[in-house]
């Protein structure tokens, strides 16, 4: 445990550093973003808000471009309608927001949006930046690979913490840092405290964050088909009822929907009263026909608790609800795989979600740093004889006294996690071929008859003494 602690940390941790830097400026760009595009977002209050019909017309005079994707009302009094728009020339996920003053439709501005969470320019780079160092695809390694230790170093660093506690120990000592010690056993007892603080909270980023992941992420969809816990979604084939209801009149859906032109269409503020009529309650977001067979759907997009996201798809041709899904009905796993994701993200509990994040990362950072410290009060000095000194390293030989009861399931949990989380076994095998090398070339030293540096020396040699 100790040496696999130690590898990881020193090779992978400067790829934990860089995502906990990112993720800690991107839970704080939740809340600059209202900031930086407060002349966008916010408008001051009028008496009444106009039709959404009359909002999305204004929004299409102004940007004629690419088809109507969906809409959002303010949420709440004094703040901006978004129009969005598909737009050909944007990346994938990626749509033109057209802001528009809900009582006076005049149109403030337009930012490119991306994701289901709308994130703006400034906060999408800084996502890019956590997931992908804006690589592409290719950078996407070095954050599934820091999410797939995280966790390992996390549980690693908290049994070995836990293990060299005497019982008769005070718990303060175990919770909190040593007074008054200095030197490398002060930095780990900084380390070490601080490391038990924030585990379960890197466990918590380690296991969301994978399901974003490029290789791990696939086998986590994979098994929620399997299992069937996907999130449901309502069925949005309209067209035998719309076929029943041609003679309904209504505004045509015409070039920027995906309606046909002059087909009947009640049109957004039909479809949204209908959705209210099921209790449907904002923030939603309404949601264009997608074909001239499609619906219109109106989901709820409430990520802070309590979450609201049920959904209804209406009928283009008369306004009627043809299906609906609620959450509550949602399977247990597809409930905790959105809650997992709004709090990775900062948007579960809002502020204080925001805040605890970036105190894990900062945390993380700090632990990150100290263990790197202890590394380098470890280095070799030279002794009064001239020889170098590199401290007692961890022993080896652990395998060979371990039970077979821990030995054997042990390895067969470590291989299924590394075929899940394929980064973390392929980077596991590289570090058990480091060891396997360096501890063959200790022994061809140490059965030569050549002085072996303590580092070197074989478990019978070095593991005498308390550490």
């Amino acid at each position: 445990m100790l040496r696999l602690h130690f590898y990881a940390g020193v090779i992978v941790a400067p790829f934990i550093f860089v995502a906990a830097f990112s993720g800690m400026l991107y839970a704080a760009s939740v809340q600059a973003e209202k900031v930086i595009y407060a002349e966008e977002l916010s408008v001051p209050v009028g008496e009444a808000a106009l039709p959404v019909d009359e909002q999305v017309r204004a929004a299409r005079a102004e940007y004629p471009q690419g088809a109507i994707s969906a809409v959002r009302p303010g949420a709440e009094p004094g703040a901006t309608t978004r129009v969005l728009l598909d737009v050909p020339d944007l990346g994938p996920s990626h749509r033109l927001a057209v802001f528009v003053d809900p009582y006076t439709a005049e149109v403030r501005g337009a930012q490119e949006a991306y994701g289901s969470s709308g994130s703006l320019p400034v906060r999408w780079w800084i996502d890019e930046l956590h997931r992908n160092l804006h690589l592409g695809d290719f950078g996407r390694h070095y954050s599934e690979l820091a999410a797939s230790w995280v966790a390992v170093l996390a549980l690693a660093g908290v049994v070995l913490w836990l293990w060299r506690r005497r019982p008769s120990e005070r718990l303060r000592r175990t919770l909190l840092p040593e007074r008054g010690v200095r030197g490398r056993r002060g930095t780990l007892s900084r380390h070490g405290a601080l490391g038990l603080w924030i585990a379960l909270g890197l466990g918590f980023l380690a296991a969301t964050g994978l399901t974003w992941s490029q290789y791990a992420g696939a086998n986590v969809t994979e098994l929620r088909a399997t299992m069937s816990w996907q999130t449901p979604s309502v069925d949005t084939s309209a067209g035998a009822a719309a076929g029943e209801h041609t003679d309904h009149g209504g505004y045509g859906g015409g070039a920027g929907s995906g309606l046909v032109e002059g087909s009947a269409d009640v049109g957004p503020d039909i479809a949204l009263l209908a959705a209210r009529g099921e209790g449907l309650r904002g923030p939603v977001e309404i949601g264009y026909p997608a074909g001239p067979d499609g619906a219109y759907v109106v989901k709820e997009i409430k990520a802070d608790w309590p979450t609201r996201h049920d959904a209804v798809a209406v009928d283009p041709a008369s306004g009627i609800v043809t299906d609906t899904v609620r959450f509550a009905d949602w399977p247990v796993a597809a409930k905790l795989a959105r809650w997992g994701i709004d709090g990775h993200m900062g948007l579960l509990f809002g502020l204080v979600n925001q805040l605890v994040l970036i105190a894990l990362a900062a945390g993380l950072m700090v632990v990150i740093v100290l263990g790197y410290r202890m590394w380098w009060q470890r280095r070799p000095r030279r002794e009064s004889g001239g020889v170098l000194s590199w401290g007692r390293p961890p022993a080896r030989g652990a395998w060979r006294r371990t039970p077979l009861y821990v030995l054997v399931p042990l390895p067969a949990l470590a291989a299924g996690v590394g075929w899940f989380v394929p980064m973390f076994g392929i980077s596991l095998l590289g570090f058990l071929a480091v060891d396997l090398v360096l501890g063959a070339v200790a022994r061809r030293r140490s059965g030569s008859g050549r002085p072996v540096p303590a580092e070197e020396q074989p478990a019978d040699a070095s593991a005498s003494g308390k550490r």
